[in-house]
């Protein structure tokens, strides 16, 4: 369950990069946000309650209320790990069983491995596949996410694997226990993303206790494009373990910002903001609903902060700029905003933005490869590459700070 009542611990990285173990100091409390309204992109350096993040240790904690937020007001609540976890390999198939309390599901991501390299391999997850162009000396594990959780319409909530695992198990056993009623309830709101960022989790801890599948673990990413592009950014979000995160085009719910997308979309221009976002698809928790119906503007966050958590491990952020339903400039303001986090860090180089210009949608453009092969290469292989990239075909002006969407400064962070 997530509280709001106090920071839940930090990720290993962060601990590591602080030098602070989150839990020896005492994080804000989120106050109530019931009359929260603000129509700029949320300052990522102050924390719901007005005080100001000055330290690493403050970001740690800055970080997880931000975890904590979007999983309350979002995309619902990230499960903890399962009660069992068993993981096999034979050819190039990764079996993996997951129980709880007497349930079992099985799912199995398939290896495909380069012709060149090393074994262990560094690997990439692809939500549903990638479309990138898999790069030399790295294996492609790809995940089934739909048959984790379904993403047909907005009548696939509550379908797949994931719900066969939680919520039916909940929902039979409430009828007898009342108190397991409102856990039954959490799972079938939560949005499918979010069972996915679960999912990614179990496989890098099946990963991790199979050394036959020959993947290096230390040395693993996720990518997906448009609707697996939003996935592929959550879980790299959720999931400390990845340290390199490509979502390609993922557009609204993805890299886009909620507030810039309502604004574009007032203009005149067809992008997809939150209130058809909730009416398409099953991506997001119905929490979100009463915030994508009334106003973006009470969120107290938004997709800048969701890329921020990502901070400050590898981020690549690719987008096409012909498409006016997947927001370029949204994605382009978003995005610059969270690269602050990288900047307050002192690592504004492991987090790229790429904007090509006009072409097939999830059609990967040759001018974007030598982009592409540099954050492979440093994230990957652990080379020493440029990859300081801020680039759009879309001739966007947008920084921190800008007096209408992000009118806040940068700390240095010590």
């Amino acid at each position: 369950m997530v509280s709001s009542s106090r920071c839940i611990s930090a990720a290993p990285w962060l601990l590591l990069l602080t030098a602070v173990h989150a839990s020896a100091q005492a994080c804000p409390a989120i106050p109530s946000l019931a009359s929260y309204n603000n129509t700029a992109l949320p300052d990522l350096f102050t924390f719901a309650n007005g005080q100001k993040v000055q330290t690493l240790a403050d970001w740690a904690c800055r970080r997880q209320e931000i975890s904590t937020l979007m999983q309350m007001d979002e995309l619902g609540t990230l499960p903890d790990p399962p009660a069992s976890m068993t993981a096999s390999f034979s050819g190039s198939t990764l079996t993996i069983t997951v129980s709880e309390g007497g349930k079992s599901i099985t799912f199995a991501p398939t290896i495909t491995y380069p012709n060149t390299g090393t074994a262990p391999f560094p690997a990439l997850i692809g939500m549903g596949g990638i479309s990138i162009p898999s790069p030399a000396g790295v294996a492609i594990i790809n995940f089934n996410n739909e048959q984790m959780a379904a993403q047909d319409t907005a009548a696939s909530r509550g379908q797949g694997l994931f719900f066969n695992l939680f919520w039916e198990r909940r929902v039979r056993r409430c009828i007898i226990i009342l108190a397991l009623c409102g856990q039954a309830l959490i799972f079938l709101r939560l949005g499918a993303m979010m069972a996915w960022a679960w999912a990614v989790r179990v496989i890098m801890d099946a990963l991790e206790q199979t050394p036959a599948a020959k993947i290096n673990t230390a040395r693993v990413g996720v990518s997906g494009c448009s609707r697996n592009g939003k996935g592929a950014l959550v879980a790299g979000a959720f999931e400390p373990r990845l340290v390199l995160t490509i979502p390609q085009e993922s557009g609204s719910g993805g890299t886009d910002s909620w507030r810039i997308s309502d604004f574009i979309f007032s203009t005149g221009i067809l992008t997809q903001n939150a209130s058809e976002i909730v009416q398409e698809n099953v991506w997001l928790s119905t929490n979100f609903d009463q915030f994508a119906n009334t106003s973006v503007d009470k969120l107290p966050f938004d997709h800048h902060s969701l890329g921020a958590m990502v901070a400050p491990r590898g981020l690549f952020v690719i987008d096409n700029i012909g498409i006016d339903w997947l927001g370029p400039f949204s994605s382009y303001g978003a995005m610059v905003s969270a690269r602050t986090a990288w900047t307050a860090m002192g690592a504004s180089d492991s987090m790229g933005i790429s904007q090509a210009s006009n072409h097939s949608h999830c059609v990967f453009p040759s001018t974007q490869q030598p982009q592409l092969t540099v954050f492979i290469n440093k994230f990957l292989f652990d080379q020493d590459t440029d990859t300081d990239i801020v680039e759009t075909a879309g001739n966007y002006t947008f920084e921190v700070p800008d007096a209408q969407w992000a009118p806040w400064s940068v700390p240095t962070l010590v």
